[in-house]
């Protein structure tokens, strides 16, 4: 009996060999890439989680160069009160025919600062100050007390939000915009300072410039003192 079974073996159609396609290159060099930014812009929320702090942590080093004395100014005004103030700035920026979530922001900031109500004895010449023969009277008369520039204390300031729109973003990304804190700076600063306007700060400051003097020319044998400021009259 003969066979009729047989094994024959397929040739390839064609001689060329298969080559692989360029689109799955580019995308697999676009999946990596789209990869790599993920990461950067996660880094920050996974180091929050437990195991990852070491992975993604920031580390902080100092640079700066040593501070460097401009000027030295003697100071003759009596610093007699200071105030502490806090203001919430709420700061919103629009651009003109976008949507905000295109363009523009809005910052909340809680600004905290100090200032100051002097009363410059510097000024003072003799002929203000007016003593009796047997130096047991005296009357002083004195500039009026001024407000001093507001401080702003970092350590109490903070920005509790800050929206922004996608350009905003994408503009906040590739560079750094310094201008924004220090818009939401100034303001702080102007409201404070307008607050101490409004505050009697000045009128205090004059008490205890009075009272501190009335107290050291007191300890000096003066029995009555007397402390007048600008054009106030006997």
């Amino acid at each position: 009996m003969t066979s009729s079974d047989a094994t024959t073996d397929h040739a390839p159609q064609s001689g060329k060999k298969r080559t692989p396609r360029r689109g799955r290159g580019v995308l697999a060099v676009l999946g990596i890439g789209v990869a790599v930014l993920a990461l950067l812009f996660a880094g920050g929320r996974l180091s929050l989680l437990p195991g990852l702090d070491s992975l993604f942590g920031e580390k902080t080093h100092d640079r700066s160069g040593p501070a460097l004395l401009k000027s030295i100014q003697d100071m003759s005004a009596y610093e007699a009160a200071s105030g502490n103030f806090q203001v919430v700035v709420d700061l919103e920026r629009d651009a003109k025919f976008l949507p905000d979530g295109i363009r523009g922001t809005r910052t909340l900031f809680v600004g905290a600062g100090t200032v100051g109500a002097s009363v410059d004895l510097g000024k003072v010449t003799e002929s203000e100050v007016v003593v009796n023969e047997d130096r047991t009277v005296a009357e002083i008369r004195l500039p009026r007390a001024v407000l001093g520039k507001p401080a702003l204390d970092p350590d109490r300031s903070y920005t509790v939000s800050k929206q922004r729109g996608l350009l905003d973003r994408l503009g906040d990304f590739f560079s750094d915009n310094p201008s924004s804190e220090q818009a939401v700076n100034q303001l702080a600063v102007r409201h404070i300072g307008e607050a101490a306007k409004e505050s009697g700060l000045t009128a205090r400051a004059e008490k205890n410039t009075a009272d501190m003097l009335k107290g050291l020319l007191g300890s000096l044998g003066f029995e009555r003192v007397t402390v007048r400021y600008g054009g106030e009259q006997g």
